[in-house]
């Protein structure tokens, strides 16, 4: 088993990223993750979301090398938690577990430390991935919020007097 950590100060407030991270799956950066499915979702007493979310994915591969679930191989439980940061209300601390257990395999150690800096060295894309999320939801919020302006507008009445 391979545990790997990882801390980031992220810009933006509580509040959007954890709206962001609902909506992440899919996207166009990662289009390996086609769906996403919520197994649970509560909000504990102490006011903390939690999400237990599968993720379905495509990898491309030919289906000869192509174990239908590798469950019986290896597992990753991974972890996102973010939390307002305590200093600055504008800010959100983004801490990302991941649990890597590869089983049945020789050189599992080895490859549970392969998978361990493959998560490492995507983690700055998906934290790029959350940001293209936030400014799309910006975006739709302009647009709607220009889209609610148009529509609420006030015809003016406008009388021509002929004199005769």
């Amino acid at each position: 088993m391979k545990i790997w950590i990882s801390e980031h100060v992220l810009d933006n407030p509580w509040e959007t990223f954890t709206t962001a991270a609902m909506q992440k799956y899919p996207n166009l950066m990662n289009p390996s993750v086609v769906g996403v499915d919520v197994l649970d979702r509560h909000i504990y007493h102490s006011r903390k979301l939690h999400s237990h979310r599968l993720l379905s994915t495509e990898w491309g591969l030919p289906s000869i090398v192509n174990n239908i679930s590798f469950t019986n191989m290896d597992s990753i439980d991974e972890r996102h938690i973010y939390k307002p940061h305590p200093q600055d209300p504008e800010k959100t601390i983004l801490t990302k577990e991941a649990i890597i257990t590869v089983k049945g395999v020789s050189l599992s150690s080895y490859l549970e430390g392969l998978m361990a800096s493959t998560i490492s060295s995507n983690a700055s894309k998906g934290r790029e991935t959350m940001e293209w999320v936030i400014h799309k939801l910006n975006a739709e919020i302009e647009e709607l919020t220009a889209s609610a302006r148009g529509s609420i507008r006030t015809p003016m009445a406008v009388a021509v007097f002929v004199e005769k």
